[in-house]
C-alpha cells in the first residue's frame, strides 16, 4: 500500500474530505509518493548498512574504511573477505586465526611459525611456483599479519623426484602436451 492511500485512510474518518475529482486527493498522492521515494531511499540504506546484506556501495564503503581493495569477486566472497578483516582485533594474532583470516579474505595462502619468534613463513600449498597475482597477494598478506614481524616467503617448486613420481615416462610428459611453464606450476 502507497504512503498516499495511508494518508488518505487517516484523514477518511474525518469526515470532511472529498475524496473522487479533488485537488485534495491529488495533494495526498504527491506527498505519498514523496514519501515512498523516501521509504525506498531508507530502505536501501539500511540494507547497505549491514555487511551481511550490502550488495553496492556498502561493500565499497566497506572496502574503504579497511583500506582493502580485493580482485573480482562475488558479492558473496566480498562480504566474507570484509568479515574476516572485521574479525581482526588485539587477541587475533595466533596462528589459526591468522590462517583463518587469510582463508576468509580468499588467499590460498598458509602461515607457518618458523624458529625464530619474530619471523613468519608463508606458503601457497595449492599453487605450483610463484602465484600470477604475488604483488598484490603480498600486499594483502602483509596488510594483514602483525607489521612487527618479518615475513619470508616459500613457493613449491616441481622436484625430480615429485615428476618421477607423477609421469611415469618421458612419453607420458609429452603426451599431455605440457611445457615447461605448466611442469613448474604442478604441485604434489
Amino acid at each position: 500500500m502507497s504512503h498516499g492511500q495511508n494518508l488518505r485512510d487517516l484523514l477518511e474518518p474525518l469526515g470532511v474530505y472529498r475524496w473522487e475529482g479533488s485537488f485534495q486527493w491529488g495533494e495526498l498522492q504527491g506527498a505519498g509518493a514523496a514519501l515512498d521515494g523516501v521509504a525506498d531511499h531508507l530502505a536501501r540504506t539500511q540494507r547497505e548498512m549491514s555487511l551481511a546484506t550490502a550488495r553496492e556501495e556498502g561493500l565499497t564503503a566497506f572496502q574503504t574504511l579497511l583500506n582493502c581493495r580485493t580482485g573480482s569477486r562475488d558479492t558473496e566472497d566480498l562480504r566474507l573477505a570484509l568479515a574476516a578483516l572485521l574479525r581482526i582485533s588485539g587477541d587475533s594474532f595466533t596462528l589459526s586465526a591468522m590462517n583463518d583470516t587469510l582463508r576468509g579474505c580468499g588467499i590460498p595462502a598458509q602461515v607457518e611459525e618458523t624458529g625464530d619468534p619474530l619471523l613468519l613463513q608463508v606458503t601457497f600449498p595449492d599453487t605450483g611456483g610463484m602465484p600470477a597475482e604475488f604483488d598484490e597477494l603480498r600486499r594483502i598478506i602483509e596488510g594483514i599479519l602483525p607489521c612487527h614481524l618479518l615475513v619470508k616467503y616459500r613457493f613449491m617448486a616441481l622436484t625430480w623426484e615429485g615428476l618421477e613420481n607423477r609421469f611415469d615416462s618421458w612419453d607420458q610428459v609429452e603426451g599431455e602436451k605440457t611445457t615447461w611453464e605448466t611442469l613448474e606450476k604442478l604441485t604434489l
